[in-house]
Order: C-alpha cells, then structure tokens, then sequence
C-alpha cells in the first residue's frame, strides 16, 4: 500500500530512529520489561540506593511478598542485567549491576529525537 500524497503545507516529515541491531533491541526490550513491573521497579530502587550489596533478607523484609515470589523477581532483574548477586554462607547480597546501569541510562537517549542525541 503506498502512501498517500501530503499536501505541501502539511507537518514536517517525520525522522526514522536510529538503526538498532536486533540483539541490542531485544537486550533493552528484556531491561524495560524487568522494570515494567511495580515490585521489580521498587526491589531494584532499593538495591540500586545502597552503597553495598544488599542481604536477601533485607530484601524480604521490606515486601509483603513470600520468598519464592522475591526470588522469582529477583531472578528477572539479574537475568536483564541489572543486579548481581554474590554469596556469602547461605545468604545472598544484591547489588545494582553497574554495566546495566549505564546501559540502562544510555537507553533514554534512543527516545530523543536524533538532533538532541547527536548534541547530548
């Protein structure tokens, strides 16, 4: 179907974004997914605020959540790259992945229009 014909007067023509590989998309699609969800969003602002790592069960403590279900979001975030975790005895500590953070603060820039990104 080709378009149809824009009256000279109309809008500017729009930009196209710039070009993502696919595996570069599908990378920030899963980060934005794991923080699409409220409890994720929060567990990781928590981890993220601490200057260390975090114990798990200071994690716990501050969710009206079962452990499983913790666990379960817990995994999501490290699987997006956003957290790490580290043992120690039986206990994990999490802490905000500092790669992902800096691929996540980069993303931002992919929803800028090219003009702003090229000078930022």
């Amino acid at each position: 179907m080709s378009p149809k014909p824009r009256p000279a007067d109309c809008c500017s023509p729009t930009l196209a974004p710039t070009a993502l590989p696919r595996s570069e998309r599908d990378r920030l699609v899963a980060l934005h997914r794991a923080l699409g969800d409220a409890t994720r969003f929060e567990m990781f602002r928590l981890i993220a605020a601490q200057t260390a790592p975090i114990c798990v069960c200071d994690v716990v403590d501050r969710f009206e959540l079962t452990q499983p279900t913790i666990s379960h979001h817990l995994k999501v975030l490290r699987d997006a790259g956003l957290v790490t975790v580290s043992r120690r005895g039986v206990w994990a500590y999490y802490a905000a992945d500092p790669h992902g953070l800096e691929v996540l603060s980069r993303s931002l820039g992919l929803f800028a229009p090219a003009r702003l990104a090229e000078t930022g």
